[in-house]
């Protein structure tokens, strides 16, 4: 293995076992449940908006490393940026672990690119990410990984 890819792992540990911004959002204006029925991932997204712009976010739940990392990278990510923004970005963090896209200016989001070799994993990568996408067009439902365009 890479150094690099040693690197991008140990990331993704650090991440799951200290996830940043792994709270219940107390005032948040939009909270969204999504779930990953395939791998069991669970997790409850809370933002608080600012006008446009996403002045927080948190989460709480549980799932596999790859699904919490992304997560805590997503929330961290994210904030302070606008819906318009915050779509862009998931756009080409989705294109990136579906393999569509080399992922070239995500920063640290880029470590998930190697998930494109584990089609199964994809969904785990992606759920917080769905979630927000949900929450920023309005969708009250839980959101579920089922049947989503993530399979190939």
């Amino acid at each position: 293995m890479s150094e690099l890819t040693d690197l991008y792992q140990e990331m993704i540990l650090d991440h799951n076992r200290n996830p940043r911004n792994f709270q219940k959002m107390e005032g948040a204006d939009r909270t969204l449940e999504g779930f990953n029925p395939l791998c069991g991932d669970r997790l409850t997204l809370f933002v608080k908006m600012e006008g446009n712009r996403i002045k927080e976010l948190s989460f709480i739940g549980s799932g596999c490393a790859i699904s919490k990392a992304s997560s805590s990278l997503m929330t961290a990510a994210l904030r302070g940026k606008t819906k318009k923004e915050a779509t862009e970005i998931f756009n080409r963090f989705h294109k990136m672990v579906l393999g569509e896209e080399a992922g070239e200016g995500l920063g640290k989001l880029s470590i998930f690119a190697g998930v494109r070799d584990f089609p199964t994993r994809v969904k785990c990568a992606t759920l917080a990410w769905h979630t927000l996408s949900a929450i920023l067009e309005g969708k009250n439902e839980t959101i579920s990984t089922e049947g989503s365009e993530d399979d190939k």
